[in-house]
């Protein structure tokens, strides 16, 4: 009886590689450009959305970014990868200050592999995560959304959305209040002013409230600048809060109504109804307005109350007025005619006999 055959032994005598092996060495060679390999606190970059394929997700945003980046930063200086600074030629016997030029070269070779934009971990399905480098995100998605939007040329077939992340921080509500009182200056600390709205959303998190977390960002814009006032219809600025797991992302953006929520998909389109862009964008924030209402209770903006009256009359205008007239004359109308019916009868009767 013949024996079975054998498989071939692998080179060095070792066994085949489990599938978790590749999947780790996967992961070590997408990150051997150095920086952080997932979302965390203290980076700075852009979130992007899409539909069921980040693979070809990342392919259209390196493509999309380095068109704008070298557009508006000139073309990115690549360095050699295997190239590393080179030490001291002498010897040194000192074993402690061998052991820190090692580290500052091993610092400085990471430094230069680093490059503008680099693709991590985001947390989260269908959301892509791109770090940035040496760049302004909110300046840069601003640009492609305004050139997109007034040239109407589609350049994404699988991105959604490209929100811009200029800072980020532990999603617990006191680290937040905390980076946000200094992260939010720029914009909105005196003399400088204007007009917000907080657009909010999580995403496998369950220990944030989210109108715990309006009200309080809300409370600091106040706090900044008693001036700054909501306005949920066309504001001059929108505060992004992104929520992913334990990360907090935040950023200020300009246009975001006009822009279509930042959508890359949508900027494209030319509105067919102008009136309907209107009312969409009202039926959107009907949310943000339960929350605006909470932060009123602490005098941060003084401006709400007259956006939010008008549009709560306008609705009970157009549904209530319209319906009790109706029923009233249609109840009270019919008993009055057929009264004056039977007393104008009776008094013929009366008259005729």
């Amino acid at each position: 009886m013949a024996a079975p055959a054998q498989q071939p032994a692998q080179p060095g005598g070792g066994k085949r590689k489990g599938k978790a092996q590749y999947v780790l060495a996967k992961r070590a060679r997408r990150c051997d450009a150095g920086g952080p390999h997932q979302l965390e606190p203290g980076l700075q970059g852009i979130l992007i959305t899409c539909n069921m394929n980040e693979r070809k997700c990342v392919e259209e945003a390196y493509s999309l970014l380095n068109e704008y980046g070298d557009d508006m930063y000139g073309p990115e200086k690549l360095t050699d990868k295997d190239q590393q600074p080179s030490g001291s030629e002498g010897e040194d016997d000192d074993v402690e200050a061998a052991l820190k030029k090692e580290v500052g070269d091993i610092k400085a070779s990471t430094e230069m592999r680093l490059r503008r934009f680099q693709s991590v971990e985001s947390g989260a399905n269908n959301v892509v995560f791109i770090r940035t480098l040496g760049i302004e995100p909110e300046k840069l998605v601003h640009h492609i959304l305004q050139d997109m939007y007034k040239t109407k040329k589609k350049k994404t077939r699988v991105i959604l959305r490209m929100l811009p992340i200029s800072g980020t921080c532990k999603a617990f509500l006191e680290d937040m209040k905390k980076y946000a009182e200094t992260f939010l200056e720029p914009w909105f600390k005196a003399p400088n002013k204007g007009t917000f709205q907080i657009v909010y959303k999580s995403r496998n998190n369950s220990h944030m409230n989210r109108e715990e977390v309006i009200r309080e960002l809300a409370g600091i814009v106040g706090t900044l600048n008693s001036e700054n006032k909501v306005n949920l219809t066309n504001p001059q600025y929108t505060v992004v809060v992104e929520i992913i797991k334990a990360v907090c992302c935040l950023s200020v953006v300009k246009d975001y109504m006009l822009f279509r929520k930042y959508n890359l998909q949508e900027v494209v389109k030319s509105p067919k109804d102008p009136s309907q862009l209107i009312s969409k964008q009202g039926n959107g924030t009907e949310t943000k307005l339960e929350s605006a209402d909470k932060s009123d209770q602490n005098n941060i903006a003084e401006g709400k109350n007259n956006q939010q009256v008008p549009q709560n009359t306008d609705e009970l205008g157009q549904t209530k007025p319209t319906s009790n007239p109706q029923v009233v004359n249609e109840g009270g109308g019919k008993p009055e005619l057929a009264s004056q019916a039977t007393e104008g009868s009776k008094s013929n009767e009366n008259d005729l006999s």
